[in-house]
């Protein structure tokens, strides 16, 4: 151990050997202020805290570790939690700083007092309290060194203060201990206060180290607290561009949560940030030219990371749209500049989720841009390049754009290389929205990445099995494409991932597994490893689009399987479960379930236990709907119900007939053929002929006799034949 340190603890000894001699020695040294300082804490913790844990409030300060108030250790781990998942934003605390008019010297240390006592919002606090507690003995001499700094920072002139801020940069700033370090003896107070100074030395000092101890969760946390956003936004407006490239780089590490965008946007830093995008050319000589662009370059650099971070949220992405970002942004994409085309990627990325936002990156060309930039050397810019894309391609011209401009290429030989998995993720994410479109899909196969994908379905994280899954599920809607997946071997791992929990991976694997079971082939393979019996099982998934997705999958299915009626029943309560759903209120599952329930109707054994659990009273209570691919599937399952003992009467008397009739002015073809379909079958019945006649079917169905679909022109004329063979009856019977 140095000297000064031995002889920095020995002072500490002695300041606890004489508690009462304390207040004399430090006014040397703090310059009379800490006298007033102790008066006021002492009313503040009269009950917690005595008159001797005052004398050590220079010694680091564990307590916020251990003893932590309920309801503030519930309050910051909420905060944690918002900052990962994006959590629901709760109110935030009482601001801790004592007010700005105070001397810096003392509101440093009342801030240091309120720390102490406040929650770790790390993911520590979740260990055990015995891993957390530390002798003051276990702590590195930087803790103490760095104190001593802060005291110099609070007491010390402008020269001093310059000279202390240079010696605590040259400590490791990464360390936690060192963070903890500043913010325990409230330096975050002192280095706050010295951004709103004019001295730029001194501004640049405490930007720096702001800048590095930022990355602590706890640490940004707290500079939002203390008011420390609307000082470096108004750094923003400095003529020192240096000074502007550590205020936004600083933001950007501090803006991570809610409260941090809400307040960067009230203060209207979003319009100071979107400014620094503006990068000039200069008509300057070509020798200060090339200075002045790489300059301004950095300051547009650190301008996007500020905005990349804030554009998580979605009324900063409509501040930025409004400021003028987009055609800024755009215009930024052109650089050569790699370190400022991954933030202006990044937000672009964020933003593009906004429909109004993809239809301006379609206007200013930017797809041509993040295409020619999956090309990059630089993993990180292609990862946020094919973010972009995915986000992108949710629109069908922005799909065909990406295919035009040689896009999938790229993309697809990204595929190879599974080391990057963040990579990885967003390279399967852009093919999987690109590959919505058949043409870009015939293209996918050309550059073999159907094969790829299939070789992606094992040993992957979520992420990517989502993905990949997701794209092959799209590209198995060509005969080619299921043919690739099941001479590939993709068949079986695909029903293996049937039985994963995660619902987004689920919703893509009943898809796919659905598109590969058209094949016969395929089908045998699913029937085989048991696929038929997962799908059905999913059928009790608590997510409703989980349900709608395997009720799809089943009906091809069914369809192919061989001897389907006699598999069907083989479920034990599989019949009942499926009639049950009917009573769901989500549209997309009552479509589905309709769908599946008219492909087990062809069995007439499992029609029989369909009316017995009660399907048509269920079915007669959906026929008031407006949706139309729920009206086409409903329609489809009445007409296939009626086929079974008195259900055509049954349908009657539960009033499904007369909506039936209005589906006919439906704009929908598939909805009028089915619904023709089935008012064929229930016109095998007089009263239900006669309903149908009351409510305008004969008119409306006359018009769908000329139609080019046969099945529907058929449906029509057996309907109204029905119908007239009735009124003749009734009419011959009225005369004999």
């Amino acid at each position: 151990m140095s000297q000064q340190e031995v002889r920095f603890n020995e002072e500490q000894q002695k300041e606890k050997d004489q508690p009462n001699e304390a207040p004399e020695e430090e006014a040397a040294t703090l310059h009379k202020a800490s006298t007033a300082f102790r008066r006021s804490a002492l009313e503040k913790k009269q009950v917690s805290l005595g008159r001797s844990q005052m004398t050590k409030r220079l010694e680091p300060s564990l307590n916020w570790k251990t003893t932590v108030d309920a309801r503030e250790n519930k309050s910051s781990l909420r905060d944690t939690q918002e900052e990962k998942h994006g959590g629901r934003l709760e109110k935030s605390r009482p601001s801790t700083s004592p007010g700005r008019a105070q001397l810096i010297r003392k509101s440093a240390e009342k801030i240091e007092e309120i720390i102490s006592e406040s929650s770790s919002e790390s993911e520590e606090d979740e260990e055990p309290p015995d891993h957390l507690q530390e002798s003051n003995a276990d702590l590195p001499s930087e803790y103490w060194q760095i104190q001593k700094l802060v005291k110099y920072l609070k007491g010390g002139n402008q020269t001093a203060t310059a000279i202390a801020l240079c010696s605590m940069k040259d400590f490791n700033l990464a360390q936690e201990t060192c963070q903890l370090a500043i913010r325990d003896v409230g330096g975050l107070e002192v280095l706050i206060n010295l951004l709103e100074t004019d001295e730029v030395k001194c501004q640049i000092g405490s930007l720096k180290i702001l800048k590095e101890i930022s990355h602590n969760p706890q640490i940004r946390r707290h500079i939002v607290d203390l008011g420390g956003l609307p000082a470096m936004l108004n750094i923003l407006d400095s003529p020192h561009k240096s000074l502007k490239c550590l205020a936004a780089e600083t933001i950007a590490n501090v803006a991570k949560f809610k409260r941090a965008w809400r307040a960067v946007r009230r203060h209207g830093g979003i319009t100071k940030l979107v400014a620094l995008l503006d990068w000039r050319q200069h008509s300057t000589e070509a020798a200060r030219r090339s200075l002045y662009e790489a300059r301004d370059g950095e300051v547009a650099r650190c301008g996007a990371l500020a905005l990349w971070s804030c554009s998580k949220s979605y009324a900063n992405k409509e501040a930025i749209r409004r400021a003028g970002g987009i055609p800024l942004l755009a215009r930024l994409l052109k650089t050569s500049q790699e370190s400022t085309l991954i933030p202006v990627v990044g937000t672009l990325q964020e933003c593009a989720s906004q429909e109004n936002y993809r239809a301006a990156i379609k206007a200013e060309g930017i797809i041509e841009n993040l295409v020619k930039n999956l090309s990059s050397g630089n993993e990180h810019l292609q990862e946020c390049c094919a973010m972009a894309i995915c986000q992108c391609a949710e629109d069908e011209e922005t799909r065909d754009l990406v295919r035009l401009r040689g896009g999938l290429k790229p993309l697809a030989s990204l595929l190879s290389n599974t080391d990057n998995k963040q990579r990885l993720a967003a390279v399967t994410g852009a093919i999987w929205k690109c590959s919505i479109s058949k043409e870009n899909v015939t293209k996918l196969r050309e550059y073999k990445a159907i094969e790829a994908l299939v070789g992606l379905l094992t040993d992957q994280p979520e992420e990517v099995l989502v993905n990949a899954v997701g794209a092959l599920g799209e590209c198995c809607r060509e005969p080619e494409g299921r043919v690739t997946v099941r001479k590939r071997g993709g068949v079986q791992p695909l029903v293996d991932l049937l039985v994963s929990t995660n619902r987004a991976l689920l919703v893509n694997v009943t898809k796919a597994v659905g598109a590969c079971a058209v094949e016969p082939e395929s089908m045998m393979i699913i029937d085989h490893l048991d696929g038929v019996r997962l799908l059905w099982s999913l059928l009790k998934n608590p997510h409703p689009d989980v349900k709608a997705s395997a009720a799809w999958a089943l009906c091809p299915c069914i369809q192919n399987a061989k001897d389907a009626g006699e598999m069907v029943r083989s479920f034990v309560g599989g019949l009942e479960l499926v009639v049950n759903l009917l009573k769901s209120d989500n549209k997309e599952v009552l479509a589905s379930v309709c769908a599946a329930i008219t492909n087990i109707a062809k069995d007439q054994e499992n029609l029989a236990v369909l009316t017995d659990h009660g399907v048509v009273p269920l079915l007669s209570k959906l026929a008031n709907t407006t949706d139309d691919k729920l009206r086409r599937h409903l329609a489809e399952a009445i007409s296939r119900c009626c086929t079974w003992g008195r259900n055509r009467v049954a349908f009657g008397k539960h009033r499904a007939v007369a909506p039936l009739v209005q589906y006919l002015k439906s704009n929908d073809t598939s909805v009028h053929r089915a619904t023709a379909q089935a008012l064929y079958q229930l016109s095998e019945d007089a009263d239900n002929c006669i309903t149908m006649h009351e409510n305008g079917a004969v008119k409306l169905l006359l018009h769908m006799v000329g139609s080019p679909d046969q099945d529907l022109q058929e449906a029509a004329a057996g309907c109204i034949s029905n119908i007239r063979r009735l009124a003749l009856a009734t009419e011959k019977a009225r005369y004999t």
